[in-house]
């Protein structure tokens, strides 16, 4: 006894079942997390050292390599580069997917303990940081006041906002930009210094042992006790003003005021964040990597609602950027989406049978199967994001098809006059063989894409096993509720309404018509199939010339923008062009197009390159403009490409790239010798350049960055008793400032930094006029005794990738050039590049080339599976071959959509394909199923073959419009996220539509072609049941 039989004698068995499903569904539908895509984060290690007074050349031979060569060989390590600059190397390690964080970081360290004693002397302790890819921002806030001052507040926002939001739930870290932070800044006046015979060293080292606040032990009586505390920290710059540093040379004490001159200032006055152009401290929020982006966007905002009632007056705190609003819009379309489809698949259904109560089935299995496969999703720990939900939407065009195959089947018996209990009964089981194998087909085609590794690996099976979950709930709800449903909601015959008999005779005229074409194609099978391998020539050349990319381009509604001055640029140069750039954004906003601009300088959070500007560009509401935003970005480069004096590149914020650029492509030159290395990134830069669709094309290495080169004579150095250290210390406190000490002020430690004037680090010669005491004589000693100076040009950082020294270079595509092109025209170059040299890509061209060949050979092993599967089921090899050929039709068709709606070949237009391998191969089971029922039954091979494709084209072209109508609202997607929704949607209803067509003459050629020998699955049984029934007649 059978499924769909036990679900007609035990209805309530039946809807107990799918109450069970609806219950646990919804129970796991609250517990999903609703995120933008699946988590593909990666964990990523890095390790810092500092060695002062070494240059960027020491840094690479003595650090880098060394702890490069020794991190290299740890388990799931993917990747690893490099930076060394003066006085600090860095080393950034990026783990496969599957490897832990908390692991990697603890192999680390056990690597680094054994290089302790081959680091040199006078090298710090390596540092470790551990970070994951998704590690970027979800949220940025801005604090404006026009009250008080930068520093003021910095000081406010890191008492009393930081700590408060760095608590929200899933929060991994609040990080500030143009923040000016209270330090006591101690301005060295050398001159006055070395006239009293003091070095910086005797500053630093008073500071040290002056600036204290000790305990002093208890002073104890009979019947009380004391603790006692030694008060000599400082906290006002007139404490610092009156600290005694020495006696001076006619024994008079010589005040730190006398030397320095004491202030309250900022600890880094290398930095500014401005919001619209206003003065302001940004803070950007990052989650952790398993994270509810939109979790803690709703906790921030709320904990922003209590922040903001106690902000001191004329200071406001806003949210300039919050990814979670791109995800809410985005996936409020996709619940659109689901709608729309469902109520289109439902007219659909009603548009062939004509029946309110034959739609109402549907109407129910659905809804309990999408929630069925929440359950599975769950129990995997998936999330609610865009690709399980564009799977729900593609689903239900695939498990309405259960449903539509049973109960067509069941409502044919009941016009045929059979009542109907006994057609849900006849009816399901004549056709459960069919559902089964049909859903193996579409599970076993997402099978491959669950073992598929990297980014797209995660990405490919969230989305085929939340299909294929869905799949397999709807074929035990259809062979379970249907049937039962069926048997009941119907009573006989069913009124027909006008429309109904109107689409009957019109659809009886098509089915005539179409059984007499198939028997002239059955007659001669070789012309249908030769037209379909023209196709198929057709669809080779046309896959060859589309475009590809990696992913789509979306409007998030954010821009980026990068400025870049040249090398050696101050602050103030930087500053000067910013203003011009932000009144252009200015007029922008003016004109309603852009909400928000959020200005950084330097570009990064390191705080160096001070020649760079970094801003954030948040555009109005998708529905507030007519552009979308790559437009406006490349109208945004045009109208600064004649800004003189520095170089302004912008990109659309788009999604999944682990590119730093969206926009952009990443390559790396590797090789040995950093000469050779730029020799041939120029040339890449000028053959780029002389391309169409690359545009901004540069280079991080430059070696064109003034430089002041000091070369420490050792042995000059060495006869006068003066410690390299000690020069090093002096240069370093003089001219970038070091921290020696801290005070306290209001309850909170701030540093101490010394630093020379400015006026005393301007030329060469003040270099120069610096003294460092000889550990020997007492003396002091000019360090033009002991240095040599020699201006020069230089690169100041020196990279590496994997082990190799390395060049970057990124470039820009103009909007519409394809990803795929741009790599082709880039590895024509790379022929020419000598075999010294490597190229390798970086960012989404990376994930491109990554996910390419993975794609087509999940592609190819989807094509065997389900090729096997169907061998199972119908024990033939032969069957399967012509149930296959509908396969590359339906590519075929969806290979047309993308190039009549011009959409380039992605991940996105790939997943629909895959679904297109299941999809095709199903049409294809239900004629081959039948025709083997009928033969079966002895009807002629010829007879059996049209009469089975006759009688199975009512539910071959409801399911498949269903399918196609499921695909209409992707296809016409608009707002957040429509870009990727429609290359899926593309895929999916040109694929259907146009493989329907042919599938429905393809199939019966093929089989009255290949498969006029074969039998039917039960063939070897009826052989049993006849030797069985000879043995015993015999008997």
């Amino acid at each position: 006894m059978i499924l769909s039989d036990v679900s007609v004698r035990r209805p309530v068995f039946a809807a107990v079942i799918s109450l069970l499903l609806l219950i646990v569904g919804l129970m796991a539908l609250r517990l999903l997390p609703l995120r933008e895509y699946p988590d593909v984060s990666q964990a990523f290690v890095s390790v810092d050292v500092v060695y002062l007074g070494a240059s960027a050349q020491v840094v690479e031979r003595q650090i880098t390599d060394v702890l490069e060569e020794q991190l290299a060989g740890i388990p799931g390590l993917e990747e690893m580069t490099s930076k060394s600059v003066d006085e600090q190397a860095e080393v950034n390690m990026e783990f496969s997917l599957e490897t832990d964080v908390d692991e990697a970081a603890n192999d680390v360290r056990t690597r680094l303990g054994r290089i302790r004693d081959d680091l040199p002397d006078g090298a710090e302790a390596p540092s470790i940081r551990t970070a994951d890819s998704s590690a970027e921002e979800v949220m940025s806030l801005t604090l404006t006041s026009d009250r008080l001052s930068p520093l003021e507040m910095t000081d406010y926002v890191e008492r009393y906002v930081v700590n408060r939001l760095s608590t929200v739930d899933g929060v991994s870290q609040v990080q500030l930009s143009g923040e000016r932070r209270y330090a006591m800044r101690l301005w060295l006046d050398r001159e006055a210094l070395a006239a009293r015979e003091l070095t910086v060293e005797d500053v630093a080292q008073a500071l040290n042992t002056q600036n204290v606040e000790l305990p002093a032990g208890r002073l104890e009586s009979a019947s009380r006790e004391f603790t006692l505390r030694t008060l000599s920290g400082f906290s006002e710059a007139q404490d610092f003003r009156e600290l005694v540093i020495a006696d001076g040379p006619e024994g008079n004490l010589v005040r730190l005021g006398e030397v320095a001159r004491v202030e309250l200032g900022a600890e880094d006055q290398r930095s500014l964040a401005r919001s619209n152009g206003q003065v302001a401290v940004s803070l950007d929020i990052t989650p952790q990597a398993q994270a509810n982006p939109v979790a803690v966007s709703a906790e921030v905002r709320e904990r922003l609602e209590s922040i903001r009632a106690t902000l001191p007056a004329g200071m406001q705190l806003a949210v300039t950027f919050d990814s979670a609003d791109f995800i809410k819009a985005s996936i409020h379309e996709v619940y659109i989406a689901l709608g729309v489809s469902l109520a289109m698949v439902l007219l659909t259904i009603y548009g062939f049978l004509g029946t309110l109560r034959a739609t109402l089935i549907p109407a129910v299995v659905v809804p309990i199967s999408l929630l069925a496969a929440t359950i599975a999703m769950a129990a995997l720990n998936y999330s609610l994001n865009v690709l399980t939900l564009l799977a729900l939407v593609l689903a239900i065009g695939l498990v309405v098809d259960d449903a539509i195959v049973v109960l067509e089947n069941i409502y044919r018996r009941i016009e045929e006059g059979q009542s109907p209990l006994l057609a849900a009964l006849d009816g399901s089981r004549e056709i459960a063989f069919a559902v089964i194998a049909t859903t193996l087909v579409l599970v076993a085609a997402f099978v491959p894409i669950s073992y598929m590794g990297g980014e797209v690996g995660r990405l490919f099976a969230e989305f085929g096993l939340t299909v294929a979950a869905a799949v397999a709930f709807s074929a035990l709800v259809a062979l379970t509720l249907t049937p039962m449903m069926t048997s009941r909601l119907f009573k006989g015959r069913a009124k027909r309404t006008g429309f109904a008999h109107w689409v009957d005779s019109r659809f009886r005229r098509v089915a005539l018509r179409y059984e007499a074409i198939l028997r002239r194609v059955v007659a001669h099978p070789w012309r249908m199939l030769t037209l379909a391998l023209l196709v198929l020539l057709a669809a080779g050349a046309l896959f060859r010339v589309l475009p590809s990319a990696y992913t789509p381009p979306q409007d998030r509604g954010v821009i980026r923008a990068y400025m870049v001055g040249p090398q050696g640029a101050t602050l103030a140069y930087t500053r000067r062009y910013l203003d011009q750039v932000e009144a252009v954004l200015a007029e922008y906003r003016a004109a309603g197009v852009v909400d928000h601009y959020l200005s950084r300088i330097p570009g990064s959070y390191d705080g160096n390159a001070v020649n760079t500007a970094r801003l954030t560009i948040t555009l109005v509401p998708w529905d507030e403009r007519t552009r979308d935003a790559a437009t406006i970005a490349a109208d945004f480069r045009e109208r600064l490409e004649a800004l003189a004096g520095v170089e302004v590149s912008a990109y659309a914020r788009s999604g999944l790239s682990s590119g730093s650029d969206d926009g952009a492509m990443e390559m790396i030159l590797g090789g040995q010798d950093y000469q050779n290395l730029s020799r041939e990134a120029d040339g890449l830069m000028a053959y780029l350049e002389s391309q169409p669709g690359f545009v901004d094309v540069e280079t991080e290495y430059n070696e064109r960055k003034p430089q002041m080169r000091i070369a420490i004579d050792r042995d000059r150095a060495a006869d006068l008793g003066v410690s390299v250290a000690a020069v090093g210390r002096t240069l370093q406190t003089m001219m970038g400032g070091q921290s020696v000490t801290t005070f306290s002020r209001g309850g909170e430690e701030y540093d101490v930094i010394v630093q020379g004037r400015e006026a005393d680090r301007r030329t060469p010669t003040d270099l120069r006029n610096l003294y460092v005491r000889s550990d020997t004589s007492g003396e002091l000693v000019p360090l033009a005794s002991v240095v040599d100076l020699e201006e020069t040009a230089g690169a100041d950082t020196l990279s590496h990738y994997n082990q190799l020294r390395s060049v970057e270079v990124s470039a820009g595509l103009a909007p519409g050039f394809p990803l795929g092109r741009a790599i082709d025209i880039v590895d024509q170059y790379a022929e020419r590049l000598p075999p010294t040299i490597q190229l390798n890509y970086d960012g989404a061209a990376g994930d491109f080339l990554d996910a390419g060949a993975s794609l087509y050979i999940t592609l190819g092993l989807a094509l065997v599976i389900v090729y096997l599967v169907l061998a199972a089921n119908f024990e033939s090899f032969r069957q399967p071959l012509v149930i296959m050929t509908t396969v590359p039709l339906a590519l075929t068709g969806g290979l047309i959509g993308l190039w009549f709606t011009s959409i380039t070949i992605n991940i996105f237009s790939q997943i629909g394909a895959i679904l297109l391998v299941g999809l095709a191969a199903k049409n294809g089971v239900l004629i081959v199923e039948f025709i083997n029922q009928l033969r079966d039954r002895g009807q002629a091979f010829h007879d059996a073959i049209v009469n089975a494709a006759g009688i199975r084209l009512r539910p071959v072209l409801m399911t498949s419009l269903s399918a196609a109508a499921g695909a209409v609202p992707l296809l016409l997607a608009t707002g957040p996220g429509a870009e990727a929704r429609r290359a899926v949607g593309v895929v999916v209803f040109f694929g259907v539509l146009f493989a329907t067509f042919l599938t429905l003459f393809i199939v019966p050629a093929a089989y009255a072609l290949l498969a006029r020998n074969s039998q039917s699955p039960d063939h070897v049984a009826r052989l049993i049941r006849r030797e069985r029934e000879r043995e015993e007649g015999a008997a």
